[in-house]
């Protein structure tokens, strides 16, 4: 593959060189929208059931504060393991 050189050597642009650390996950970002979703759903679902609107909606609302739930569990986990982020 043809890629640039710099300083002599070729680098891969996948890898930078090897000039960059390892990606890190933000995992303290990550609990935090998390939270942010599980509220924003059960505040959805409590205004859909108050107001005259179909169930469906509340289903939804249902559903993204479960899938937020399970990212909050599943992140906080990885915290408590010890995880950087």
């Amino acid at each position: 593959m043809p890629w640039k050189r710099l300083h002599g050597t070729e680098l891969d642009p996948r890898t930078a060189g090897g000039h960059l650390p390892p990606a890190r996950s933000a995992l303290t970002l990550r609990l935090a929208l998390a939270a942010f979703g599980l509220l924003a759903g059960l505040v959805g679902v409590a205004v859909v059931l108050m107001a005259d609107v179909p169930w469906g909606f509340a289903v939804l609302f249902g559903l993204i504060a479960l899938t937020a739930l399970v990212d909050l569990v599943v992140v906080a986990g990885r915290k408590h393991r010890g995880e950087p982020g």
